[in-house]
């Protein structure tokens, strides 16, 4: 649905999201100017149309699954990144802008119980080559892996803001789903790309 829908001012600034929808031929021109003033009173664009306070939830939500998209993007910057998880990190930052798009429009559905299954069949295959785990593990490891375990902490917090938006308004459960999957899938991802690099796991070492 990508491809139908496209939506403009800005998803670049901190606030992060989705406000006023164009059509895919218009997509050239909707980055032109990338100062609007359009928020300069606390207020920003949904693209339904809807100008709500820059701290409402939908907002608060979107711009965390933002967050989320860009600390993988860090992820993918380091050195050494294995292809298949490269691959599949890709894949997940063209998601999270589908994604993202929900929270603006409350009838849209981008995120399928297909994208939560392609994650956990993903997450098994990068889980079933690691050593089964016996102490919970430090983050850190290699840059790379840290990166990976810093994006998973974002896209927790990204999972509890969608959550407090479903309290207070209808929420895609798949994507509720989605977001702790990916979560998850950062993890795993996480220990892969230590195993790989040959970054050792350092164990949490708590008192007996």
């Amino acid at each position: 649905m990508r491809s139908s829908i496209q939506w403009s001012e800005n998803y670049l600034g901190t606030e992060g999201q989705l406000a006023g929808m164009i059509n895919h031929q218009s997509m050239g021109n909707r980055l032109t100017k990338i100062y609007t003033r359009t928020g300069d009173a606390g207020l920003t664009g949904l693209a339904s149309g809807d100008r709500v306070a820059k701290f409402d939830p939908r907002i608060e939500a979107s711009g965390t699954v933002d967050e989320t998209n860009c600390a993988i993007g860090v992820v993918l910057s380091e050195k050494g990144i294995p292809d298949d998880v490269r691959v599949c990190l890709r894949r997940i930052q063209n998601e999270l802008f589908d994604l993202g798009a929900e929270f603006s429009l409350p009838e849209y559905r981008a995120i399928s119980a297909d994208h939560v299954e392609r994650l956990e069949a993903e997450l098994d295959a990068f889980n079933s080559s690691l050593p089964p785990l016996k102490e919970f593990i430090l983050p850190g490891g290699c840059p790379g892996a840290a990166s990976c375990h810093l994006a998973r902490t974002v896209c927790r917090r990204a999972e509890r803001a969608a959550w407090a938006l479903a309290d207070r308004m209808t929420v895609n459960p798949d994507l509720l789903k989605y977001l702790n999957r990916l979560s998850d899938l950062l993890f795993v991802a996480a220990r892969s790309i230590a195993q790989q690099q040959g970054g050792a796991e350092e164990l949490w070492e708590h008192e007996r």
